[in-house]
């Protein structure tokens, strides 16, 4: 915990120390557990961080308590009930019931919150007993009217105890923001009944209304990362040019699953890792699934011309800690009161997730999906697959090449050496699928011809460093670049050549417009040509646009399907009764002689190296963040 007054000089009479607190994509996580390995952890759950809420409201006299959205997607138990169960007439969602048990005092909405809908996600937020605001989130000519009731920011009102023991009336603004691209990751939820606008230029009509009718104070619930420097239309991580808005004094950030303070934004302009402040203004990120806590600590002075932040100080608090093994220890116990909360849906979520669907005669795990063919996702692929073929009989697509885009969804990254899919032969149950498939995304198809076939695979091979040849031990993959975007087209046959510059950057930005890594590229024994025609099954997510491929977008789109990627795979592992999806030759890096490359991956791989036989992958330690580290040579 932090001193209770961390300042240069102690709140006295006209001071008031003010204590913000954020949590941020918390994605269901209420329980400290794990419905995909089904058993418990100690690395995430509100219910943990209610306990750190409750020790830090203590400290001070004066705080407020904020969520920066995501709370309503991202693990099993948000399945179950959305797509399973449904919110019962009256019945709170379990994450609203936890969030009110702790009493937030104003929400904003993220851009997973949208994933089952609008009208679910209206009927979860009415149970709120605190403001949901969303300045950016704009109602289409379909809207629905709970959406056009949705404030776009709200002024709460408090009484301060200063100092000196005086008690003063302060207004504080808050205002929150979510990424534009809504619009496309959720355009079939979101079409023609909302879109996501511009976050900086939300701030500036906004923030100035907010200080006129009265606001002492403006905090700024930021669902955006920190990316680009300056402002540029329709910014995901907008957070950069955000803090430069007059009028706003802190940002509560998120969405990018990271910390701040801490060495994650370490290097970036403007931004300082150690005090947690962008371009001098407060601002925290508090990591993801509650595994911390995010705290803002502000002196306010008051002058003549009303309250202003004479200094913050910012902060992050774990649940849990790691041990020299890198076993988590918790910090803190869980809160009774947010336990009880969602008891319930744990309880129907657990037996929900352990229904069996059937076997798999191999191990499904995603330790090496980043550098070679992987069952994991090889099942992804044939599932959609088979789907896709049956609904394409008898249209005018049938008779084109039927390929299968698929990804690795836990491939470690920022959710650490744990973070993998791992399922081993043996029966598989739902929450297996759920491990192979974590998002509510719906099948889709797009016509591709083979020029924006071989940029889709161009954007994928953006994840890897670009390797100098004939030099060693260079790290392979780029830590910016989420494993969900590295898509692997089952049915080709291709080489990806890391010593070649890369064509898009990690967030799918067009760096280099000729330069090439796909080497090789066939189909069926031919070539493939620019003017070749494919389909490709994917998933709603991708169709869309989400990641900026080549060949996708609305007017891409051939097929919408009204079911899962999930529920497909489901589907099709019911059918068989058993799988074992075999690993054809699809894609392998190019020949780069003498060169070797580090390659980090979770440390259980450790019992799967007879799956990657062809890469010889040679121990080489573990990676200052826990992962096993493997030299690979080229």
């Amino acid at each position: 915990m932090i001193a209770p007054h961390p300042f240069s000089v102690p709140p006295a009479a006209d001071r008031v120390h003010l204590r913000l607190l954020e949590t941020s994509d918390l994605h269901v996580h209420i329980f400290p557990y794990d419905y995909y390995t089904d058993r418990p952890i100690d690395t995430a759950g509100l219910a943990r961080t209610a306990t750190l809420i409750a020790a830090l409201r203590r400290d001070v006299a004066n705080a407020l308590l904020f969520d920066n959205g995501d709370f309503l997607q991202g693990n099993p138990m948000g399945d179950y009930i959305a797509h399973e169960r449904g919110l019962r007439p009256g019945e709170l969602h379990p994450a609203i019931a936890a969030m009110n048990a702790i009493g937030y005092d104003a929400a904003t909405l993220g851009n997973h919150d949208f994933n089952y809908g609008l009208d679910f996600l209206l009927n979860a937020i009415a149970g709120a007993r605190f403001p949901v605001v969303s300045a950016n989130l704009l109602p289409g000519p379909l809207a629905p009217p709970g959406l056009t009731r949705l404030p776009r920011h709200a002024l709460l009102d408090r009484s301060v105890t200063d100092g000196a023991g005086r008690r003063h009336r302060l207004r504080i603004g808050v205002i929150g923001f979510l990424p534009p691209q809504i619009a496309i990751w959720d355009r079939r939820h979101l079409e023609g009944r909302a879109e996501g606008g511009d976050i900086v230029s939300a701030a500036r009509e906004l923030v100035p209304r907010m200080r006129r009718d009265g606001a002492d104070l403006v905090v700024a619930l930021a669902h955006s990362g920190i990316g680009e420097p300056t402002h540029v239309a329709r910014q995901e991580n907008a957070c950069l040019p955000l803090a430069r808005i007059e009028g706003i004094d802190a940002i509560l950030s998120g969405h990018q699953h990271q910390a701040l303070p801490g060495p994650d934004f370490a290097g970036i302009a403007g931004v300082d890792t150690e005090t947690g402040s962008i371009h001098g203004k407060p601002t925290v990120m508090p990591g993801f699934w509650g595994s911390h806590l995010g705290v803002i600590d502000l002196l306010l002075e008051r002058a003549a011309t009303g309250w202003r932040v004479a200094e913050h100080r910012s902060s992050i608090h774990a649940i849990a800690t790691r041990r020299s093994d890198r076993s988590a220890e918790p910090l803190v116990g869980s809160d009774p009161a947010v336990l009880s909360a969602a008891a319930r849906a744990h309880a129907e979520t657990l037996a929900y997730t352990r229904r069996p669907v059937g076997r798999t005669e191999i191990p499904l795990h995603s330790y090496f999906a980043l550098v070679a063919e992987n069952a994991s996702v090889k099942i992804v692929a044939d599932a959609q697959r088979w789907y896709v073929a049956r609904k394409l009989k008898s249209t005018r697509h049938e008779g084109l090449p039927l390929l299968s885009a698929a990804a690795p969804f836990k491939a470690g990254g920022h959710g650490g050496p744990d973070y993998y899919t791992d399922v081993p032969a043996g029966d598989i149950a739902i929450r297996n699928v759920a491990d192979l498939y974590l998002y509510p995304n719906m099948v889709r198809a797009v016509r591709v011809s083979g020029a924006e076939l071989r940029g889709w695979l161009e954007r994928s091979a953006g994840i890897f460093n670009r390797i100098r040849p004939g030099a060693t031990d260079q790290l392979l993959l780029d830590p910016d670049f989420p494993c969900y975007n590295f898509d692997v087209i089952d049915g080709l046959e291709y080489r990806i050549d890391p010593s070649q510059p890369p064509r898009y950057g990690p967030h799918g930005r067009l760096l280099n417009p000729h330069a090439s890594r796909i080497a090789d590229l066939s189909w069926n024994g031919r070539a493939v040509t620019d003017g070749m025609e494919f389909v490709i099954a994917t998933n709603s997510f991708r169709a869309a646009g989400g990641g900026g491929f080549p060949g996708t977008g609305p007017d891409a789109v051939i097929l919408e399907a009204p079911v899962t990627n999930r529920d497909v795979i489901l589907r099709y592992i019911a059918r068989r009764g058993s799988v074992a999806p075999r690993t054809v030759p699809t894609w392998r890096f190019a020949d780069l002689p003498g060169t070797t490359v580090l390659f980090d991956t979770g440390p259980a791989a450790r019992r799967h190296l007879g799956a990657v036989e062809r890469l010889a992958p040679d121990p080489a330690g573990t990676s200052p963040d826990g992962f096993a580290r493997f030299r690979i040579s080229l």
